[in-house]
């Protein structure tokens, strides 16, 4: 079993920077892909971004791409540093980790969540 923490939400203003961290802990596996995804109110699940296990990897979705940079510092740490807020960026998070290799990156294929962290950008 592997659980995920998220930390670092909270209520910003438009343009505003946040960091989010997520903390792993239990079995952690060296194949182990992480990322963000968020869901806002009345809305899917949708991606954010990915980091592959060595950290050499990353992936985003386009409306993030240019803000937000995702990171990990070991196989137990990865943080989300979301530049440029906007209102629309307005969803919990939640902290996601993927077992094993070539498996695509959507929630149905999600092996572990965290709680979630709520951010609030407002206007």
């Amino acid at each position: 079993q592997v659980q995920l923490v998220e930390s670092g939400g909270g209520l910003v203003q438009v343009g505003d920077s946040l960091r989010l961290s997520c903390a792993a802990s239990g079995r952690t596996f060296s194949s182990t892909a992480m990322g963000w995804f968020r869901q806002a109110p009345g809305k899917e699940r949708e991606f954010v971004a990915r980091i592959s296990w060595s950290g050499g990897s990353t992936s985003y979705a386009d409306s993030v791409k240019g803000r937000f940079t995702i990171s990990r510092d070991n196989a137990k740490n990865m943080y989300l540093q979301m530049n440029s807020l906007k209102p629309e960026d307005t969803a919990v998070y939640y902290c996601a980790a993927q077992v094993g290799l070539h498996r695509l990156f959507r929630p149905e294929e999600i092996d572990y969540w965290g709680q979630g962290t709520q951010v609030t950008v407002s206007s």
